[in-house]
């Protein structure tokens, strides 16, 4: 290690004939040498050091890496799905009870331009769907019975996982199609002649079961019948309660602002429009407002991993002063000391950065496994990591290196 002539405690460089003399030189290999012999010796205090910092920088790491990930994945969903389905709901009249839509505003709707499909449905208040005629008539399962037509495939972009939808021939017959919640619900695994509910009182032939349909929730909790045999044995009166709008995508806001004078003329503030994908964009939102939440507590995390380092780094002076006495007596001067104990300190942050890093990215790799998402790590937050980890390591070290550089050689060596 060059370390030129040696400096007095006054720092003071001057040769016998008055010109100044070079400040000593330290190279990097030796720094890096003298800066990790409190990590090489103290192995379990700076790996206890370095967890602080670890643990924010993986918390900041896997919280970028889950929201990046699932915010694909409902992005992609909504791509897949589509923002063009509108639906319109029978609201509440003046005087708070539930209205009643048009028995024609499917007709009425289908007239706008713009509009690809309509599928009419009616949920049949006080009728159940049960396994059997035995089971006690409170324990619904929650399930709901509904009325609707062919047109329901169609509108909502659903595909039958078994069996077949209703069709003009089994509309009039007592036979239901399950939605995808409802069949698991009910037990029901096939379809056919054989296969049979406890619809309203009555028995019904199950025809198909559909595959879920995240648009419309509603539907997979429901049995679905149609109109005319809804009418017949389970008192549908023909008025619609939901109605499916599938709309070319150029015309979705236009067709939403006009839907409800359109549906009900008499009546607008009666029909409620709806876009159900708006719910899929609202979770977006909550993912992005949660993700800001978790990168302040991984932040503070970080924050007390810093904290630590700058206190080990403290005590590390105090134990090492006549360390510190005999270096500055062979010349060693106050940069050089300064410098030792900041790249301490930096070693223990990268160590701790690094880790956090590989931490964070086995948290999102698993998480997004266990989702079925794609996984999706932002590439700022694998350099960003360990840079912020360097800098709160140069900030936590600075005071500690500036001490140690501050102690005068025999003040420090009255303690060998």
């Amino acid at each position: 290690m060059p370390i030129g002539g040696g400096a007095g405690p006054g720092e003071s460089h001057e040769q016998p004939d008055g010109r100044k003399a070079p400040l000593p030189r330290l190279r990097a290999a030796d720094l890096l040498a003298t800066g990790t012999l409190g990590v090489r010796t103290r192995r379990t205090r700076a790996v206890l050091s370095a967890l602080g910092i670890a643990i924010g920088i993986a918390a900041i790491v896997a919280v970028l890496g889950v929201t990046r990930s699932s915010q694909s994945a409902l992005l992609a969903q909504i791509d897949r799905l589509g923002t063009n389905l509108l639906t319109v709901v029978n609201g509440r009249d003046l005087g708070g009870a539930e209205a009643t839509l048009p028995v024609d505003a499917a007709r009425m709707i289908r007239r706008m331009t713009g509009v690809l499909h309509v599928a009419p449905t009616t949920q049949l208040a006080a009728r159940n769907v049960y396994r059997n005629a035995r089971v006690p008539s409170g324990q619904t399962g929650g399930l709901a019975v509904r009325a609707c037509d062919p047109s329901l495939p169609a509108a909502l972009d659903g595909r039958v996982r078994r069996g077949r939808f209703l069709d003009a021939a089994t509309a009039g017959y007592p036979v239901t199609v399950l939605g995808y919640e409802a069949a698991r619900t009910l037990g029901i695994t096939g379809t056919g002649p054989d296969v049979r509910v406890w619809l309203g009182g009555h028995w019904f032939s199950v025809a198909g079961i559909l595959d879920p349909l995240p648009l419309a929730p509603e539907i997979d909790r429901s049995a679905l019948v149609g109109f005319p045999v809804a009418a017949r044995l389970l008192g549908y009166d023909g008025h619609p309660s939901r109605l499916y709008v599938r709309v070319a995508q150029d015309r979705v806001e236009q067709v939403a602002g006009l839907l409800a004078l359109t549906t009900d003329p008499a009546n607008p503030e009666q029909a409620e429009v709806n876009r159900p994908s708006d719910a899929l964009t609202a979770r977006l939102a909550v993912a992005q407002s949660g993700a800001a939440l978790f990168l302040g507590l991984g932040a503070i995390a970080l924050l007390v991993g810093g904290i630590g380092i700058g206190n080990i780094m403290v005590i590390s002076v105090l134990e090492r002063r006549g360390e510190i006495g005999l270096r500055r007596s062979l010349g060693a001067t106050r940069r050089h000391v300064a410098g030792q104990f900041l790249t301490e300190s930096l070693v223990l942050a990268a160590i701790g950065g690094a880790g956090g890093v590989a931490i964070g990215c086995l948290v999102t790799a698993g998480l997004s496994a266990s989702r079925g998402w794609d996984l999706l790590i932002p590439p700022e937050a694998l350099w960003g990591g360990p840079a912020v980890a360097l800098a709160v390591g140069a900030l936590a070290g600075l005071y500690p290196a500036l001490r140690a550089a501050a102690l005068a050689p025999t003040d420090a060596l009255r303690t060998v």
